[in-house]
Parts: structure tokens; sequence; C-alpha cells
């Protein structure tokens, strides 16, 4: 998707509970589920590259991180956030639904990419259903992390009817503690069967506030499609993204219930095209090369070593093959013998890297 596209991202990703889901038999999205079991095999090896040449604040984040999966996880999290906010327009802004089981690491990550300052608010959503716990208070919400790309960004505050007895049914600016969407039940008509649903009154509520008619909507894990089937019902625009190849097919059946005939909607399974790039970015220009001198301070991005500004060679991070792109945010300087030793590295180098991120990387 091209740069500066969207206009609100939406989206419900894992939390890292440590568990896998599956849809309920004989439901609509039988077949369908997302796995939340998170190692080092889960990552792939050019993300770490791309992450700590380009966005040394989100690596520090992953270093802090305590356990391998959770370095794994927010691996995989930061690289999709970090493409995220190049899709958003200036006055877009981002919704993350998360839980206190990452929330904290996350909102690291949205800070290190969109700024501290861009944090709105973390909105709790108080659901109320659940089990309850002997040894701790039970928990009941979700946190919702609201960024913003810059101070001009889309918002219309919703209203609520106010409940003190002097203003009782007045109107009432929505506070970041939200009561009154309760969770689905298992006997809710918009319940499709997909494991960790959320209520259509809750993405309503996102997509009306901060986008307006015609705006795109994205949401890149779309799963049951209802931040779509929201964006829809409110004349949005919208595109969604998800791994499970079945998920189009919910999508439609949803999409039937609200427009007869059916809306005539793109299924991909490939990569869309950009068309807002410049031509590729030839590797050994002496402008290229200053770039990236001034980028890594002269240092060879693999052993270190400070002073070799003769001697470093650009490499792409992403291999060209493998969808990396030939711009200059690709591309890294290695001395001779880092080049050597990257093109030479197994897998299993990549993975101890998230056991020892602190390590020299390829010598």
């Amino acid at each position: 998707m091209n740069s500066a596209s969207v206009d609100l991202v939406c989206l419900d990703p894992p939390f890292n509970s440590r568990n896998d889901y599956a849809a309920a038999a004989g439901s609509r999205a039988e077949g369908m589920g997302f796995q939340d079991t998170w190692s080092r095999e889960d990552v792939d090896p050019a993300w770490l590259d791309l992450i700590e040449a380009k966005h040394p604040s989100v690596w520090q984040v992953l270093r802090a991180a305590a356990l391998e999966s959770d370095r794994a996880y927010l691996a995989y999290m930061a690289v999709r956030l970090l493409e995220v906010s190049r899709l958003l327009k200036r006055t877009g802004s981002l919704y993350l639904h998360c839980d206190p089981t990452m929330s904290h690491y996350l909102k690291l990550v949205l800070d290190a990419i969109f700024g501290r300052q861009r944090f709105l608010n973390e909105i709790v959503w108080s659901y109320g259903l659940g089990g309850s716990s002997k040894r701790a208070y039970s928990r009941k919400h979700d946190i919702i992390l609201f960024y913003s790309v810059s101070k001009e960004y889309t918002f219309t505050k919703p209203q609520v009817s106010s409940s003190s007895a002097r203003m009782k049914g007045a109107p009432k600016g929505m506070l970041d503690v939200w009561t009154d969407v309760p969770a689905l039940n298992n006997m809710a008509r918009e319940r499709t069967g997909y494991p960790k649903q959320k209520p259509l009154a809750l993405l309503r509520r996102i997509v009306a506030a901060s986008s307006r008619e015609g705006d795109l909507v994205l949401d890149p894990f779309s799963g049951c499609a209802t931040a779509l089937v929201a964006a829809e019902e409110l004349s949005r625009n919208w595109a969604g993204i998800d791994v499970d190849r079945r998920a189009h097919r919910l999508l439609l059946a949803r999409m039937r219930e609200l427009t007869e005939p059916v809306l005539t909607i793109e299924h991909r399974t490939d990569a869309p095209r950009r068309t807002d790039l410049e031509g590729p970015v030839a590797k050994n220009t002496s402008r290229m090369v200053n770039c990236l001198l001034e980028e890594q301070r002269t240092r060879c991005f693999g052993c270190r070593r400070d002073g070799l500004q003769g001697e470093l060679e650009p490499v792409h991070i992403i291999d060209t093959e493998q969808g990396g792109s030939r711009q200059l945010d690709n591309l890294m300087l290695l001395c001779p013998i880092c080049k050597r030793a990257r093109s030479a590295r197994s897998k299993d180098y990549f993975l101890a890297r998230l056991s020892d991120p602190d390590g020299t990387h390829f010598a």
C-alpha cells in the first residue's frame, strides 16, 4: 500500500496470551483461529536487522523484555506497527486493542514509533464478563491505545447521556473508561463464533470518532471483520488483512447482512503494488553512502568497529528476493568481513540474537 494513504487504523492483534484459539464448531467462523504463543521460531530474521538498523529506539524496547517469548512477540508487532505508521496520513490515527499482558511494552513501542507526544489516550474498556479470582482483583478490562500522527488528527468526541441526578439524560463528553459496551455473550446475534470477537458497538464508536465519510479505514488483523463492518455501516472505505485465508468468506457473509446487492469486494492473496516509490536507489552512489555513514556514525553495522568509512559496503537489510525495497531505508553498511559472514550465517545465528540481543552481529 502507498504511504500516507490510510485515515484510521484499528487493530486487535494477538495479546501474547500463551494460548492458541479456534472458532467454535458449527459456527460461521468454523475452521478459523489464530496462534497466540510465541517463540524465536516465529521471528523472521530480517525483522531484527531492520529494527536495529533503522529504529534503534524500538530495538531498545525489545531488549528490555525479560522473556524470549516476549521479545519474539514484540518483534512481530514492531515491524507491523512500523508499516502502519508509514501508511497513515498526517491527519490519521491508530487504535491498538490489547490487554495488560503486553500493554506497557506496546505503549513503549508506539512511543518509539510515533513519538511520546502523539499518545492521546489509554482507553479502558471494562466489559464485566468472565471468571473471578480469589488471589487478586478480577481482570475485567482491556486496553485500547490511541495515537495520532500529528496535531491535525481527525476527531469528533463521542457524546453519552449523563447519569447524574442533576444532569440525567443530558449529553456529556465521553471519558477514557468505557463501561457502557458489554462483551458479546454466547447468544448475541452478531456473534460469529470467532475467538475473542469484539462487539460492533465498540468499533462503531472508534470509527465514528476518528474518521469521516469516505475515509479509508484499515484493520491489519481483520479476523471476523468487525472493524470493516463498522466502517461499511458508517460509509467509510475500508481494507482488511488477515493471515487466515478463510477470513474473506466470513467478511462476505457479514457484508451480505448489511447490503443488497453485495458490494464489489476485491480479495487478493498477493501484496498490492506500490505506486508512490521513486526509482531504485543505486547502492554505491556517494550521496547514498554518505547518508548511511551519517546514520551509522561511520561504524560497521555488524561488528560496530568505527572509522571504516573507506571499507564499508552497502547491503540490503531485507533481500529484494524476499520483498525488500531498493530504497535507502532498506540499506545498511557492513565491513567486508561482516558482509561475508552475513551471507554465510545460518538461521540458528538469527535465532540466537533473540536470546542475546546485546551480542555482536556477524562476527
